[in-house]
Order: structure tokens, then sequence, then C-alpha cells
């Protein structure tokens, strides 16, 4: 069964687009810790991000670099900073999050209620600094 991630790239559900190509799709986090937390996720469908291929793990890499440079860019920060959890979503991914502290990466606090208009303007921001 497809995994929310999978329908996402997809299409079968909408997103807030940063960047793909033909291995990783990139989107804006629903339930943000901050502006521009985003997620970079493969094409395919792994669920523990240490199971990819180290070629595949290494490129996902470059191109999270790429995407965090551009939040960097969009969103007013001290640093990117990268998680991964792995355990919400059955399918790998990291987590850029734009951090001002050690506190901002904490996935327990209350995430951002953002309009679909934020979303846009963010996703758009993003999307442009690439």
């Amino acid at each position: 069964m497809a995994t929310i991630f999978s329908k996402i790239i997809n299409g079968e559900i909408p997103c807030y687009k940063i960047a793909e190509n033909d291995k990783f799709f990139a989107f804006l986090d629903i339930s943000p810790l901050a502006k521009g937390h985003t997620l970079v996720v493969p094409k395919i469908e792994v669920d523990y991000i240490f199971d990819l291929e180290d070629s595949l793990l290494a490129e996902m890499m470059v191109f999270s670099k790429k995407i965090a440079k551009a939040i960097e860019k969009s969103i007013k920060c001290q640093r990117i900073g990268i998680a991964v959890i792995g355990l919400e979503v059955p399918h790998c991914h990291i987590h850029l999050c734009p951090i001002n502290g050690l506190g901002d990466l904490d996935f327990k606090k209350e995430k951002l209620s953002l309009s679909q208009e934020e979303f846009q303007t963010i996703a758009a921001s993003i999307a442009s600094n690439l």
C-alpha cells in the first residue's frame, strides 16, 4: 500500500512543493515547527533511512543541502536544523527546519497553524531561491 508521501509525490494528495528531481521530492510540512519547515523524501518507498543504498543516501543529503540553502535565503534563522525520526510515516524522510536555538527542533512543542496563502508564499519563496 502506498504511503502518504508516495501519494503526495504522485499528486494524489496536494502539497506545497518546493522541488523535485528524478529521485527526491521536497515539500512543506503541513504541521511545521517553524515557517519553512520542509520534508525531503526519496521517491522510492523505503521505511528506514539507513536501509537506503549508500549512493542514494548520499544523493539525498546533497539534495537536502540545496533545499536547506534555499530555506536560509527565504526564512530568517541562524541555521537549518536537520532531523530524522522515522516513526510517524513508514517512508524515510528528512526534516529541514529553520532554527535559532536548541529548543526550536523539539517535536513535542506546539506546531504552527498557517493559512494556505502563507504556505503558498513560503513555498514559492524557497523554490525561487534554488
